[in-house]
């Protein structure tokens, strides 16, 4: 049985609809006596991925296959995350505040710390996963491009 994921929803195909194309492109999809425009807007198909857009709206469609279930199972699917060593100031600046402390656990996107550089305040955020394990500075201190502000295990 062949597994289809539209917008990443699993959805049961549809026996009795009728495909026919126009050229590379284009199509038109007949079903239950209603005809629908169709326009094939990206095709992935080494990954098995298709972007089409059906009477002015758009789905992703994907077609399973039984590797990737057994990709799944193994765990393979999963996105590869960066381990965290320390964080260096990405730029000159007074540190405005810390959003972490000693101990706390970091994912991509987890707010570190904020930075004033030019008069802008940049918030820098994590990159990757770890546990913070020694914080170098203090809010108000003035760093140097490069100048370690966070260690992680």
């Amino acid at each position: 049985m062949n597994k289809w994921f539209l917008d990443d929803k699993e959805t049961q195909t549809l026996s009795g609809a009728a495909v026919k194309w126009f050229d590379h492109r284009f199509f038109e999809i007949k079903f239950e006596g209603k005809k629908y425009h169709g326009e094939l807007v990206s095709d992935q198909s080494e990954t098995g991925q298709l972007t089409i857009r059906v009477n002015h709206r758009t789905f992703q469609l994907k077609k399973g296959h039984a590797l990737d279930a057994l990709i799944a199972s193994m765990g393979l699917d999963q996105r590869k995350l960066r381990k965290l060593k320390e964080m260096q100031a990405p730029m000159p600046g007074r540190v405005t505040a810390i959003h972490v402390q000693v101990g706390q656990e970091v994912e991509p996107g987890t707010p570190l710390l904020s930075l004033e550089a030019m008069k802008m305040e940049n918030v820098l955020k994590a990159e990757g996963i770890g546990v913070v394990s020694a914080i170098s500075i203090q809010q108000g201190d003035v760093v140097e491009k490069g100048a370690l502000l966070i260690e992680f295990t």
